[in-house]
């Protein structure tokens, strides 16, 4: 689930490392001995769904390395007091890669456990939990995985893989006429890419779903009401997309419109830190 052999996975934990541990480890090298063995354990200090914890063995490698048992694997649900991993090895090691162990899995825990938590809340309907691109810079290649392992789809990657035309791309047509033939171009020109489009509002809906080539309409912000009356006029294969002010209170009703997907900022954007010790 976590590609620790991703490039920007490698990138993350090197930079996390040299930001925090520097020059050295000045308390440990004044306080403990250099060959004193140790072992600890990461235990969950509550509820959640663990993510990232196959970065471990990755974080102390890049220290001159440990043991390192995983005990869980990422996706997995854990209470208070059970165990995620056990370590071991040179104390200095241990106490000098301990911080930055656990900001990755307490951030990335925190995120899964979050998107569990949608996913549960519209199960039994078929709609699939997106993310969005608001990540962490440097750490979106983490943060997605995260969101899957908490049961969420991800949305696109990047501007790069997926077309995704916005209010503000739209104001640089000439009118809905221009548009149609530009995407019908581009479906010429790219015909396995994704293509959607936000409408803001019923009107943008209706013209959308008569444009050949559209493969989902993203409904901005709209009313329950009103996403309904948007998917009634669904036409061939155009999936319908929900975004805009979505959390945990909401989700399961906008979920009841018939949407197919919902994209929820929140999930990489507001998720909090899953309380893990060491």
């Amino acid at each position: 689930m976590f590609d620790v052999s991703h490039p920007e996975v490698h990138s993350a934990v090197a930079y996390a490392l040299a930001e925090d541990i520097g020059s050295g480890d000045v308390t440990s090298r004044l306080t403990v001995p250099s060959d004193l063995p140790a072992r600890g354990t990461f235990i969950a200090k509550q509820d959640l769904v663990l993510a990232g914890i196959e970065l471990l063995p990755l974080v102390y490698e890049m220290r001159g390395g440990a043991a390192v048992e995983l005990l869980a694997e990422s996706g997995t649900k854990l209470k208070p007091g059970d165990a995620a991993a056990r370590v071991s090895g040179v104390a200095r090691t241990l106490l000098e890669c301990e911080r930055v162990a656990l900001n990755f899995l307490q951030r990335l825990s925190g995120i899964a456990t979050l998107a569990r938590q949608h996913v549960d809340a519209v199960s039994g309907t078929k709609v699939k939990v997106l993310d969005t691109r608001k990540t962490t810079p440097g750490m979106r290649a983490l943060e997605k995985a995260a969101v899957v392992a908490g049961g969420g789809v991800n949305h696109r990657i990047g501007l790069y893989d997926m077309v995704l035309v916005k209010d503000n791309h739209l104001a640089t047509f000439g009118g809905l006429s221009s548009f149609a033939d530009r995407i019908r171009q581009l479906r010429g020109e790219r015909p396995n890419i994704r293509i959607e489009v936000e409408a803001d509002d019923l009107d943008q809906a209706r013209a959308f779903v008569e444009i050949e080539g559209i493969d989902v309409i993203l409904l901005d912000n709209m009313p329950p009401a009103q996403m309904r009356e948007a998917i009634a006029l669904r036409k061939d294969n155009i999936r319908f997309e929900a975004s805009g002010g979505i959390t945990l209170k909401n989700v399961k009703r906008v979920a009841a419109t018939g949407v197919d997907y919902i994209s929820i900022g929140g999930l990489t954007n507001a998720a909090r830190a899953i309380d893990i010790a060491l």
